[in-house]
């Protein structure tokens, strides 16, 4: 009798053993995963303009079929205008140095989805600040003012907005905020989109349409590469640019807002806008 109550005792002890043993092991990978290099608990992510910083190079998405804001050369390959200097402005400013920059292309279309997948780092491409995109991006302040207008082959009965009618063809591009305000201005007219600036252009010049509409910077643009079209009448919207950042990464949207006010108060932004528009920008 006396053994079995011996060998209880001695499985009791056994089995709290093991118990405190475990308790113990619990306590000691708490401590490890509580402290730094810990595997289980790994640190809070870095902030993107860490991550830039780490990286050693911004990437940037920008339009390489847009003369004056961003064009591909096709004579060395090079994507060369506005935006293109405001972004490698951007990376010295950021990085020490303007070369450490990579240029992604973007479309209208394609610009924020890129963004949210993480392959670029801003957009710099042309892009209107708009409420209903306020709720996908965080924008920078406004980086360049512009207008909506019209581009027409010289001699064109259009004049302006006031000639859109019924009948009228016009032609823009896919994701721009140029085909809500010309279906506002001129609900009757028939509009075509395309893919990008340049594949507009070509359908204007191929008679495809009567009018081309984007904002007044880019048509310039579209005037450089053909003296055979003009743009008409008064811009008739509002299209202040800015340059879009992903959702929540202030220290960014903090950082590009120095450089853009440094830029303008340095004189180097009104060098900028003269060396592509042409005149010196309007207050």
């Amino acid at each position: 009798m006396m053994a079995k109550k011996w060998l209880s005792v001695s499985v009791m002890i056994i089995v709290l053993s093991v118990f405190v043993l475990a308790g113990c092991g619990g306590t000691n990978e708490k401590e490890t995963n509580d402290s730094p290099g810990g595997a289980t608990e790994p640190e809070a992510a870095a902030s993107l303009l860490d991550a830039i910083k780490d990286r050693g190079k911004l990437v940037v998405g920008v339009k390489f079929d847009t003369k004056l804001f961003g064009l591909k050369n096709p004579s060395n390959d090079e994507v060369e205008g506005f935006d293109i200097d405001i972004a490698k402005a951007l990376a010295k400013s950021i990085l020490g140095d303007e070369t450490k920059i990579e240029l992604k292309e973007v479309t209208s279309k394609t610009r924020i989805p890129m963004l949210d997948s993480n392959e670029i780092d801003l957009i710099i491409a042309t892009m209107t600040i708009t409420e209903e995109r306020r709720k996908q991006v965080d924008f920078s302040e406004v980086y360049f003012k512009a207008g909506q207008s019209l581009l027409v082959k010289k001699g064109s009965a259009i004049k302006s907005i006031d000639d859109v009618k019924k009948g009228t063809k016009i032609l823009a591009v896919k994701g721009a905020t140029s085909v809500d305000n010309i279906i506002e201005k001129s609900p009757e007219a028939t509009v075509l989109e395309f893919d990008n600036y340049q594949d507009a252009f070509s359908a204007l010049k191929a008679g495809q349409g009567d009018a081309l509409t984007t904002d007044n910077a880019i048509l310039y643009g579209m005037m450089a590469q053909d003296a055979g079209y003009e743009v008409v009448g008064e811009p008739f919207t509002d299209e202040p640019y800015g340059i879009a950042i992903k959702k929540g990464e202030t220290a960014l949207v903090d950082a590009v807002n120095k450089e853009l006010a440094a830029l303008k108060s340095s004189g180097e932004y009104n060098k900028i806008y003269e060396k592509w528009i042409g005149t010196m920008p309007l207050e």
